[in-house]
């Protein structure tokens, strides 16, 4: 047994540990590093950034995360219901919406993006 003291809140209590094992197990020793992984083919274009578009209505994000996917295009048509983005926070997928009908002016973010909340994501005329 060894004893330690422990201050707990400005409070200091006397406590005994158990040593269990009094043998430690030796160490492994460390791996051989492994061959380099090929390099991963590059990921499908994404959709291209814009600043966000004065006098547009500005989607923003409601929370900070990171986008899982922008689902418009720059020229799109949306109506209020209207798919916008998918925003991960939590380890929850939330869907944004466009909010207003218009034509989307400017995508602000790409997948893989972090956002914190008020971002713009998505500027709609």
């Amino acid at each position: 047994m060894r004893k330690f003291n422990i201050t707990v809140n400005g409070k200091t209590y006397e406590v005994d540990v158990e040593e269990v094992g009094g043998v430690q197990a030796p160490v492994a020793p460390a791996p051989a590093p492994a061959a380099a992984a090929p390099a991963a083919k590059p990921a499908a274009p994404a959709a291209p950034k814009s600043a966000p578009v004065a006098g547009a209505k500005q989607v923003t994000a409601p929370m900070p995360g990171t986008i899982v996917s922008v689902k418009v295009n720059v020229g799109d048509t949306v109506k209020a219901d209207t798919l916008v983005a998918v925003l991960e926070a939590m380890k929850m997928e939330n869907e944004i919406f466009a909010g207003v009908d218009g034509t989307v002016a400017g995508i602000s973010v790409s997948a893989g993006d972090s956002v914190n909340s008020g971002d713009v994501i998505v500027s709609v005329n």
